[in-house]
């Protein structure tokens, strides 16, 4: 299991097209993965359960992979988040 603190800097937090890109991405990796934000624990493959969350900008979120390509997951997810899911291409 690996794990890292991040936090979100994209204008919108996690709305559906960075949910949806966050997931596409997690689903390539064989592990599981888990957002941990304000107490909860949020399936990180799941576009639903990341929209309800309601994570917005400048929140701290935990990411957690645990399986066989973990640390290449973990890697992919905070390169994600830390690039700003793909909001901040424009400016």
């Amino acid at each position: 299991m690996v794990s890292k603190q991040v936090k979100v800097i994209n204008p919108q937090g996690l709305h559906m097209r960075p949910a949806q890109l966050f997931v596409s991405e997690m689903n390539k990796y064989d592990c599981n993965v888990t957002v941990f934000f304000n107490g909860k624990s949020i399936p990180g493959k799941s576009i639903m359960s990341l929209m309800a969350s309601q994570i917005k900008m400048d929140s701290e979120i935990e990411i957690r992979c645990e399986g066989t390509q973990e640390v290449e997951a973990l890697e992919a997810a905070v390169n994600l988040v830390e690039s700003g899911l793909g909001d901040l291409e424009d400016q």
